[in-house]
């Protein structure tokens, strides 16, 4: 049985502003309908004898990534929440172990278990070719072997690390030496002797192998990993990994703790359309383009513009005169940069966490499993937020210190709890909240409950809260 294994951390800092800390790229539905999440699971599931997938996540995402799961029909078998990110050795370690024990940690569920990992921000334009790829390394990860999906380079590319490949007759090979990102000129040499491939992160290996090389070339992190995984405990649909436990396990890439060293590794060829969307030109080669190559998506109108990825979220953006440049709108920031300088956002995006400033960490519309938020004005001692509550779903029982609030009902019916009475509000309906007051929204409805919220207080905070009951397990968070 092969086993899908997304990786879905990562914050995405170089798509900003549409990419943010706690709803970064793989939960952005960039090149597809669906996120690209969703769309690396879509991508497998149809490959043969494929089972239900593993996610490893930011505890912080959890709600996002059980959500989108939802909507595909996904079941997976484990959500592992990290508590700290620690790169993808300890990631994929704990991963192996759910798959070969179950999350129980007691009985061995699947030693047979192939392991396919994927992480969930990348594009593969031809699925065909990447699913005979997949056979291809199913079959070598079943000798026993390690595999790796080395990317056919079909351009110098300084943003990337390299595999050589030693010599056989394919179409898997020994790995020769993992690179370090080149300069152009280097670069340059590798795409011409076609020898080397861009290390994609992708691999395939059979669960109870790659542990075994985790135990004897990095037994420290392995150590680590079987005691937060004994130590993990089960939360709702996850898996929640101790921080202590897993906090203590050294960071480090699966490339430099196992595949660097292992006589067991080789590399399957992947001519897909690939790529890894790590940065806004990348992403602007991704998506079809207008015959003047400009990408416009969302309310965009231009004039004498050439090559220019412009997206607006919220309002009209207009271009005169661009060529080459990255314009991208949001509600609450809009980034204007030269193609050649997008990987230098980045640098923005530390400007912005040294200044403490939301906008790296949150967009103004915030996600909940209860549904969304967004602020849509805020002065001094209030702020407005227009909230949609999903159909069936409810908020926390929870009480602020600092703040009253008044809710008026604008679509859909509201069961509103406010200390000891229980009662009904309906379009057009409004009530209010005193500060100290415990209170809940729920929508018993069938479709999105609507509500316009006015809070008034010495403090607006989102962490004035206090939860007393929490049906998603956030009570005292």
């Amino acid at each position: 049985m092969l086993i899908p294994v997304i990786l879905s951390g990562g914050s995405g800092t170089r798509l900003w502003p549409l990419s943010r800390e706690l709803y970064p790229k793989q939960l952005l539905p960039l090149v597809a309908k669906g996120t690209m999440l969703q769309e690396t699971l879509a991508r497998v599931s149809a490959a043969e004898s494929v089972g239900e997938p593993i996610v490893v996540c930011n505890e912080s995402h959890r709600f996002l990534v059980a959500e989108q799961l939802r909507e595909i029909g996904a079941n997976p078998q484990s959500i592992l929440l990290e508590p700290v990110g620690r790169n993808t050795a300890p990631a994929l370690a704990i991963a192996a172990m759910a798959a070969v024990t179950g999350d129980s940690g007691n009985t061995r569920a699947n030693d047979e278990a192939l392991l396919l990992v994927l992480p969930a921000d990348h594009v593969i334009k031809d699925v065909a070719a990447f699913r005979a790829a997949i056979e291809i390394g199913r079959q070598a990860a079943e000798q026993g072997k390690l595999v790796t999906f080395g990317v056919v380079p079909d351009k110098p590319e300084t943003g990337y690390g390299y595999i050589k490949r030693a010599a056989g007759e394919g179409p898997t090979y020994p790995i020769a030496e993992f690179v370090e990102k080149p300069d152009i000129a280097t670069a340059t040499r590798y795409v011409e002797s076609k020898e080397y491939y861009w290390n994609s992160g992708m691999f395939l290996f059979r669960a109870t192998v790659i542990l075994d090389e985790l135990r004897a070339l990095a037994p420290d992190i392995y150590q680590a990993c079987a005691q937060a995984f004994t130590a993990a405990k089960r939360d709702l649909d996850f898996t929640r990994l101790p921080a202590k436990e897993f906090g203590a396990c050294r960071s480090d890439s699966i490339d430099y703790a196992v595949m660097e060293k292992t006589q067991h590794g080789v590399v399957v060829p992947l001519d897909a359309g690939w790529s890894d969307v790590g940065s806004w030109s990348a992403l602007h080669e991704a998506v079809p383009a207008d015959a003047n190559r400009n990408v416009c998506l969302g309310d965009v109108l231009v004039e004498d513009t050439t090559g220019c990825y412009l997206q607006s979220t919220s309002r009209l953006v207009a271009a005169v005169g661009l060529k080459d440049h990255v314009v991208v709108e949001t509600k609450d920031a809009v980034l204007v940069a030269h193609k050649d300088r997008v990987q230098d956002v980045k640098q923005l995006v530390a400007q912005l966490k040294k200044q403490g400033r939301y906008e790296t960490l949150m967009h103004r519309e915030v996600f909940r499993p209860w549904g969304s938020y967004d602020s849509i004005d805020a002065g001094e001692r209030f702020q407005v937020k227009r909230l949609i509550v999903k159909p069936g779903a409810e908020m926390s029982l929870q009480m602020h210190h600092h703040r009253a609030e008044h809710w008026i009902v604008v679509a859909g019916t509201a069961r509103i709890t406010r200390d000891d009475e229980t009662f009904l509000l309906e379009e057009n309906q409004s009530t209010y909240i005193p500060l100290g007051a415990k209170h809940r929204i729920a929508n018993p409805g069938k479709i999105p409950l609507h509500i316009i919220e006015v809070q008034s207080g010495t403090y607006l905070g989102e962490d004035d809260i206090v939860r007393f009951e929490d049906k998603y397990g956030r009570e005292g968070q």
